[in-house]
């Protein structure tokens, strides 16, 4: 557990997370394992204010070759429905292109997670190309379709290259054609909840047709959780306990049966398991301590889930997850 989750944990005003559910319903995985996350590492080109693994330019974390055989061995013996490619910018790992080209051959459903403005660097400008070759299902982040309200989160000029990007990926197809799918993640610039899911896509999807003729297909609305550079910043600005509190006191138990994690792992760039990314931020590795090396050739294993108080951040209001609300 890293510093982030002991001050979060240790907020006496909020109730344990893990006495609000049902343990014998909620508190353990489903019987399979349908979607596998991995995490190539932490480096990347932008330093997002928002970003819960601190990922930035100056990190040196990265996965090699041999974790992501063993992620894709696993993959392959659980015939997992989908393999979520993300960072970092997964991009700037070296062994980005073969690892998603080989998840292709195992897998219907490969999904990339890119900021986007990665791809106007030139060591990168052929991945978009590339993406619609292999038909990888593109979930980029977009704080916001305005350049004001991005910029502040991400850096001066990073709006105007996201949508440069995006206007070639809908020229590519992506967005429009099936199998070419283009999905958008928000994320809220400070200590409050997303709008509505279906409200704010219909938003986005009426202000960057009209400002820019941009299609997508999904916009995905996910609550931030107080770790990483958040909980920076919520402790920086005195709101964290108020912020945890207002987590706690939204907790949905509709939201309960879609937690990612049921029916997803998280790897990491040194082959930890994790229960989801954010138990990756948090450094808090699943109960049974396995790696992605003991996973392979083993059957899966239905196993309890390492709960604490972040996960509000998941069960709050109409609940959030790497595939956008949960209810």
């Amino acid at each position: 557990m890293n510093q982030a989750l002991k001050d979060v944990e240790e907020l006496t005003n909020i109730p344990a997370f893990a006495d609000r559910i049902t343990e014998e319903e909620y508190g353990y995985t489903t019987d399979s394992l349908d979607v596998m996350q991995i995490n190539v590492g932490r480096r990347c080109n932008l330093a997002c204010k928002h970003c819960h693994v601190e990922a930035g330019p100056a990190r040196t974390e990265v996965m090699d070759r041999s974790v992501m055989e063993a992620c894709l061995a696993v993959a392959r013996e659980q015939q997992v429905g989908t393999i979520d490619i993300t960072g970092g910018a997964p991009e700037m790992n070296p062994d980005f292109e073969w690892l998603v080209a080989e998840s292709c051959k195992i897998c219907s459903h490969v999904i990339v997670r890119t900021n986007l403005v990665i791809l106007k660097e030139e060591a990168y400008r052929h991945l978009p190309k590339f993406y619609a070759d292999h038909r990888v299902n593109i979930v980029c982040s977009l704080p916001y379709y305005r350049a004001k309200e991005m910029d502040r989160v991400r850096g001066s000029g990073t709006f105007d290259k996201a949508v440069e990007v995006i206007q070639e990926l809908n020229a590519l197809g992506y967005g429009k054609e099936d199998g070419l799918e283009l999905d958008m993640v928000y994320n809220p610039a400070g200590a409050f909840f997303p709008p509505a899911q279906d409200a704010m896509e219909k938003e986005y999807k009426k202000k960057l047709w009209d400002d820019y003729g941009i299609v997508f297909n999904n916009l995905f609305t996910i609550t931030n959780n107080p770790m990483g550079r958040f909980e920076a910043f919520l402790k920086r600005t005195g709101n964290l306990e108020s912020y945890m509190k207002k987590l706690s006191d939204a907790f949905n138990p509709g939201t309960l049966p879609g937690l990612m994690c049921r029916y997803q792992i998280s790897v990491g760039y040194d082959g930890q398991v994790y229960d989801c990314d954010f138990n990756q931020a948090a450094d808090l590795p699943v109960l049974t301590g396995e790696t992605i090396f003991d996973m392979a050739g083993r059957p899966y294993q239905k196993r309890k889930i390492c709960l604490a108080n972040h996960c509000y951040g998941c069960t709050a209001g109409q609940g959030s997850s790497c595939g956008g609300a949960t209810e």
